[in-house]
């Protein structure tokens, strides 16, 4: 092949008309891929949320779709102040900006106090310690219930007349009191055993007794 038929079938309609519809398809993807985009994040829009602190999650979930926005609930908490079901925080918060479709998570209002693990305190902690974990849980402490033991240690926990036990579930709403020892101890705990005449061990104090000398000059005890 010379050279001059090699630029003849270069310069020919046939290639480049090929190369002005390749060039036609790139300029096609690369305007399809741009609105493409455009659209599914919905380039240029922004939608303001409101606050909905205290709205009926019911209310909330109308007012939002009306704007393309879901609300979906994450999590629920406990406020006697509030009614039940209200929003008690979200996520984005109000007054930020997102995209139509996408989802505001909220956290509502329970009905009934969530229920709570006793944390691992009884016999394993002392009345402060105790105290604090369980306020910082939520809970609502009475007057602590002092019994014989060692003192400021937790012996126990009383929820409505029954003991509870450690890792049990209880309501925060209801008041918990600690039993914590009060440093003294049952007199029959201080008693010593004695030795009867038939040499049986019986429990309790023996008779006070005195020593005197004996005949020789030994001590003898007399009761």
């Amino acid at each position: 092949m010379t050279s001059n038929d090699f630029f003849k079938k270069l310069l020919s309609r046939y290639i480049w008309g090929n190369l002005l519809a390749m060039a036609l398809v790139v300029v096609a993807l690369c305007m399809a891929v741009k609105f493409g985009l455009n659209a599914y994040t919905h380039h240029g829009e922004s939608i303001l949320v409101p606050d909905l602190h205290g709205m009926n999650v019911e209310k909330a979930r109308q007012l939002m779709a009306s704007y393309g926005v879901s609300v979906e609930v994450s999590d629920s908490g406990r406020n006697r102040a509030l009614p039940a079901d209200c929003i008690l925080l979200q996520n984005p918060i109000g007054g930020s900006h997102v995209k139509s479709g996408r989802t505001v998570y909220v956290t509502v209002n329970s009905l009934s106090s969530p229920m709570v693990a006793i944390p691992d305190i009884i016999d394993n902690s002392s009345m402060r310690e105790a105290e604090a974990r369980l306020r910082g849980m939520g809970f609502t402490l009475l007057s602590p219930k002092f019994v014989d033991g060692e003192k400021d240690w937790v012996y126990g926990i009383v929820c409505r007349g029954r003991q509870l036990t450690n890792g049990e579930r209880v309501a925060t709403d209801i008041p918990i009191a600690l039993m914590v020892g009060s440093g003294t101890y049952d007199d029959m705990d201080n008693q010593l055993d004695y030795v009867d005449e038939d040499g049986d061990i019986q429990p309790g104090e023996a008779d006070e007794f005195e020593i005197v000398e004996g005949p020789e000059g030994t001590e003898s005890p007399q009761e």
